[in-house]
This record gives structure tokens, C-alpha cells and sequence, in this order.
């Protein structure tokens, strides 16, 4: 029957959708309907060779892992549309087609139109515990932020005094759970400076206390002082103000929750501690780094790990012209993140790292942020041939000779110190480059709620038509 390639159109709610092709592009049934079950799964299947079997998937939702998982057993070749990828057809068929879905039939025939474009599965995503664990770690980092903002914006309402007493953006617990009480400042004068040091005292074991109560009654007499001519609703705010504490507390709890279970996990997928041992990553961004990476073996050879990071150049090809329009940025952003944090620390340890990022700077004249990048690609090739290995990272001197974490730090600032002048330089390029990218305001669309009243470049007006 030769190589056959299965199109899966999957549906979150509803029955998925599957074609049959074979190398040549001609169904042989199309338009098959099934659900995720077994019974389903193995007759659509029913008399193929797996062998000689291709199944593309769109990653749609989370409904692609259990239908993945089941052909992964079976031993088939299972290939997934990347994202972007995907986005490109959508946006294709949408105009020429004036449809934006990429069905089963398209899918069958994908293999065709860009073999190379279609990416291997061999990691389930979604269904690796610790991947899950650390997106959720940053979605509730995400949902803190926002929460705290949205507390702040309300102290601004009672005054600059406040968020000088309690912090800007990032509260303690301490501040949390007295503006839960006291949100209104009538009632948290009312309490007095010895109730409210003693209650400073005991929710900071101590790092509050007098000085802090008197700081806070005076911005809470500001604040009364402020509004005496009335327009805002002390009452209404300290219930607001209430509201948003517990929901900032009930992150907090979530987050410790779930920061015991990455340790967990982290300990079970990493028992020798080989990603935390190298440099700049550590305890803190190993478990996120590991999480979002998978198992580095999964990969065919370095290169493609760094691909799927997305720390690689894109290239812009044009007639007999080719640019670089930066990094190709796929994947997963959050494994960026991390790598880029690690790589900023581990320049600061590592000679070879050093080294590279010195000669970036000063002799290539890169500014800060793409040198990081660089160090990044660099870092994660290591990690990832260490992790191949299962050998931990050896920190050595740019002559091969094996240091300490010490030693590397004395070496990195004695030898690849960046001259301040170097890093103002590169910050007044990476400016002026960013200020010539502008759009200029003749060169910006219009828009019927702001009309321009200059006529545009080339265009005629009725007085030069006359002249």
C-alpha cells in the first residue's frame, strides 16, 4: 500500500474528523468521524501497518494529547503543525478560500505542500506533571502581579503617603493582612499607634513596629485630611481594598502549593540535580527550564534542541538579498525567559561564558540584551549535551582547566569587566536604532477618529494644482 498519511481534525467538543491519503496526495476514504476512545481509535487504524503510517495533528486545545498518546503506543509516526505554522494557513485560506480551517483533508495532504515545516512529536506536553506545574506556577505569578497592581491603584486614591508606608506593586504579607482589616483610614486611626505597633510586631515577628505605626497613621490622617471635602468612600474602598487582599492571599497559599509540588517533582525528574548544576540556573529556574524543555534526549541532535527553543535566527530571504530579522522566537516563551535570567547569571561565573559575552559587547558591538541571547543558545546547548550525558556541568577556565564557582567569579572580574563607557555606547546605538525605526507620523494610518489635516506626500492639493 506504501507510506499513507492520516489527517486528524480534532474537535474539542464534538466528534474529531480524519482522512486517509496516500504518498501521492489521493484519498483513499476521507471525512471519517470518531471520538476519543479505544474502541474509536483502533478502527480508524483497523488493517494499516503503522510502520507506513503518518498521522498529522493540529494541537488544538488539550485534545491532541489522549489522541497522540494512543498512536505513540501504537508505534506510529505522529507529526503536529507548529502554531505559527498553522496560523499562516488559517490566514491563507481565509482570504483566497474564505475559509480558515484547517480540515482533515488539508491536513492529509500537508506532507506534500512542506514536509520540512512538520515537527516530530515525541514529548506529550500537557501530559508531563512537571511541565504543567510550572506553567501553572506562572500563570498564578502572573495573576499576583495583576492583583497587586490593582492595590495599588487603590492606595493612590488615598494618597502618595500610603504606597511610601507599604510599597508599590509587591506588598508583604504583613501590609496584606492589615489592609484586609484597616483598608479604611478613619478605622485604622481609630485603632491608635500602640494596638497597631503591637499588631505590626507580631504580624512581622518584629521587623515593624513603632516607626512603621507612626508612619501609617500619619499617611491615614493625610489621606482623611485629603478627601475632607468628601468624593470618595472610605467604607467602598476599604471593602474593595478587602476584597483584593484575598484574593492576593488565596495566590500566595496557591502558589506555595504549588511551588512544594515542583520541588517534588523536579527531585523525582532530576534525582542527580544535573540542570541545577549549572550555572545561573540553580534551584530556582532548573525545575522551569527541565519542565518546558522535557527530556533532552528526545531531540536528534543539539541544533534541534536550540530550534525548539527558539533561540536560533530567522532568516529573511528576498531575490539576491537576505536579512536577519532577529531570533525565530518559537516554542516556548517561557523556556526563553528562563534561559535568558540563567544566562545573565551564569556570565557572571562562567570564564568561557564571560569571555563570549565580553567579545559581544566590546569587539562586535552587540548590546546587552542580544549578547544574553547569545550566552542562551550557549547555555542551553550545554545544559542539554550534560543532561545527554546525564553528566553534571563542570565549570571550567576558558583553558579547559577545572574551577571553582569562586574562583570563576574572581576571574570573570578581573578579566572581562565591561567598561561603563562600552555599556553607555551600546545603550545610546540600541536608542538611536529604535528612534530611526519609528513610524513616522506621514507614514502611520489614519483613522476617521483622528483625520490627518496634512495632505499626504505626492498628494495635490487645489492650491498647488492652481500654482
Amino acid at each position: 500500500m506504501g507510506k499513507l498519511n492520516l489527517g486528524i481534525d480534532l474537535a474539542s467538543r464534538t466528534e474529531h474528523v480524519a482522512t486517509l491519503a496516500d504518498e501521492r496526495g489521493r484519498y483513499l476514504w476521507q471525512g471519517k468521524r470518531f471520538r476519543t476512545t479505544k474502541d474509536d481509535l483502533e478502527a480508524l487504524t483497523e488493517g494499516i501497518d503503522p510502520s507506513e503510517l503518518t498521522v498529522i495533528i493540529e494541537p488544538t486545545t488539550n485534545a491532541w494529547v489522549p489522541v497522540a498518546a494512543h498512536f505513540l503506543a501504537a508505534e506510529v509516526h505522529v507529526v503536529l503543525v507548529p502554531p505559527e505554522q498553522s496560523a499562516d494557513l488559517r490566514r491563507y485560506y481565509s482570504k483566497h478560500a474564505k475559509n480558515d480551517r484547517l480540515d482533515s483533508r488539508l491536513l492529509a495532504r500537508l506532507p506534500l505542500l512542506h514536509p520540512e515545516g512538520l515537527r516530530p512529536l515525541s514529548d506529550l506536553g500537557p501530559g508531563q506533571p512537571l511541565k504543567r506545574a510550572v506553567r501553572r506556577r506562572a500563570n498564578l505569578v502572573e495573576d499576583r502581579t495583576a492583583t497587586h497592581n490593582r492595590i495599588a491603584a487603590l492606595l493612590e486614591l488615598l494618597g502618595p503617603a500610603y504606597l511610601e508606608a507599604l510599597g508599590d506593586g509587591d506588598f508583604p504579607k504583613a501590609a496584606l493582612a492589615l489592609l484586609g482589616r484597616y483598608g479604611d483610614p478613619r478605622a485604622l486611626r481609630r485603632l491608635g499607634k500602640a494596638r497597631l505597633a503591637a499588631l505590626l510586631r507580631r504580624s512581622t515577628r518584629g521587623r515593624w513596629g513603632e516607626r512603621k505605626a507612626e508612619q501609617l497613621l500619619a499617611a491615614a490622617h493625610e489621606a482623611i485630611f485629603l478627601w475632607e471635602g468628601g468624593g470618595l468612600d472610605f467604607t467602598e474602598l476599604a471593602w474593595d481594598l478587602a476584597s483584593e487582599t484575598r484574593v492576593a492571599q488565596a495566590i500566595d497559599a496557591e502558589l506555595s502549593e504549588v511551588e512544594r509540588r515542583i520541588e517534588r517533582l523536579y527531585a523525582e525528574a532530576d534525582p542527580g540535580g544535573i540542570m541545577a548544576s549549572a550555572p545561573g540556573v540553580g534551584p530556582a529556574l532548573a525545575p522551569g527550564i527541565l519542565g518546558r524543555l522535557g527530556d533532552a534526549r528526545r531531540f536528534a541532535n543539539l541544533a534541534a534542541v536550540r530550534s525548539f527553543s527558539g533561540y536560533v535566527p530567522a532568516t529573511e530571504q528576498s531575490g539576491t538579498t537576505e536579512g536577519n530579522p532577529g531570533i525565530t522566537k518559537a516554542g516556548d516563551p517561557g523556556l526563553r525567559r528562563d534561559l535568558f535570567l540563567a544566562a545573565d547569571q551564569a556570565r557572571r561565573v562562567d570564564p568561557q561564558l564571560a569571555a563570549r559575552y565580553h567579545r559581544l559587547m566590546v569587539d562586535r558591538g552587540l548590546h546587552h540584551t542580544s549578547a544574553i541571547c547569545h550566552l542562551a543558545t550557549a547555555l542551553l546547548t550545554r545544559i542539554a549535551a550534560c543532561w545527554r550525558k546525564q553528566e553534571r556541568y563542570s565549570l571550567r577556565d576558558v583553558d579547559g582547566r577545572a574551577i571553582t564557582e569562586a574562583e570563576g567569579r574572581a576571574i570573570v572580574a578581573e578579566r572581562y569587566r565591561i567598561p561603563e563607557e562600552v555599556r553607555e555606547a551600546r545603550r545610546k546605538t540600541r536608542k538611536a536604532q529604535r528612534h530611526k525605526n519609528r513610524t513616522g507620523r506621514r507614514s502611520e494610518e489614519s483613522t476617521e477618529a483622528a483625520p490627518t489635516s496634512d495632505p499626504s506626500p505626492g498628494e495635490r492639493t487645489p492650491e498647488a494644482v492652481l500654482a
